[in-house]
């Protein structure tokens, strides 16, 4: 009888290849999402040991650029404010339909009496823009901002357009820079709609 047949080097390693695949020896194996984790983990890491070797001071003074980029971020974000309704008609003052200057009266009141200042201040401005539109002093055009519309009024009410300017601006400020409106802000938007009732336009004709 011949010796034991002793396998060649290839065979021995399909073999062992063969086996060490058995689900029974990766049981305890890391599941895909763990071994994700774990990459992303290691190359933050070499990440970090990289950026510190290079910065003065080395991982002290890394910590020390990331705080200050996190203060600079902070205080860009509070000067200028959480974005809001961005694409909500590129800033225009009437998104929500044609309603009288009257039906914006009443909602601002409503709003105001509720303590809703942010709203009231929304709508009053809304109120004013509309009833120059009903006087004809501005041509009712869609997609108008606040801005816009106080510069256009200013036209014919040039004793009021540092009023008009600073009522865009407070609409602005509540509607698109996320400060709140206030009780002296809605005040000073109710007198400036109420004075602008009873001014007359200044005449635009040549003079005699």
């Amino acid at each position: 009888m011949g010796g034991p047949v002793t396998p060649g080097r290839d065979a021995a390693r399909e073999a062992a290849e063969r086996e060490l695949s058995k689900p029974i020896y990766h049981e305890n194996d890391p599941g895909l999402l763990q071994r994700a984790a774990d990459r992303f983990w290691e190359w933050v890491g070499d990440l970090f040991d990289r950026a510190s070797g290079s910065t003065p001071g080395g991982a002290l003074g890394l910590v020390a650029v990331a705080v200050l980029l996190a203060l600079a971020a902070a205080a860009l974000w509070w000067r200028l404010g959480t974005p809001r309704r961005a694409a909500a008609g590129a800033g225009e003052l009437f998104a929500d339909g044609p309603r009288s200057a009257a039906d914006h009266r009443t909602a601002a009141e409503a709003h105001a009496a509720a303590g809703r200042w942010t709203e009231a201040v929304q709508e009053r401005m809304r109120a004013v823009v509309r009833s120059l539109e009903e006087r004809t002093l501005l041509d009712p055009r869609p997609g108008r901002t606040a801005d816009e519309a106080a510069a256009e009024a200013a036209v014919p009410l040039p004793a009021h357009a540092a009023e008009l300017r600073a009522a865009a601006r407070a609409f602005d400020d509540v509607t698109y820079g996320s400060r709140p409106g206030t009780p002296d802000t809605y005040a000073h938007l109710r007198t400036l709609d109420e004075a602008l009732s009873r001014t007359k336009p200044a005449p635009t004709g040549p003079r005699p």
